[in-house]
């Protein structure tokens, strides 16, 4: 028999990763720009500057400071 709540989890999208750059640190919490120009909240250590990896409001990792191009469709 399939489990009725792995079913319900599983029509829910993905958690994004995200990639930005810590604009303030307080605590714990670090303030993230995003290359589209929006500020996201997440846990996590890192330096103001610093590239991250962020997903669903956690810093991952440290991302590799590459140019980031941003294509609107």
């Amino acid at each position: 028999m399939r489990n009725i709540y792995r079913v319900f989890l599983d029509l829910l999208p993905a958690r994004p990763l995200q990639v930005g750059t810590i604009t303030a640190l307080e605590g714990d919490v670090a303030t993230v720009q995003l290359p589209g120009g929006g500020l996201l909240t997440a846990r996590g250590g890192g330096t103001v500057g610093d590239s991250v990896f962020v997903r669903d409001g956690v810093i991952e990792g440290e991302a590799p400071a590459l140019t980031v191009e941003v294509i609107e469709i």
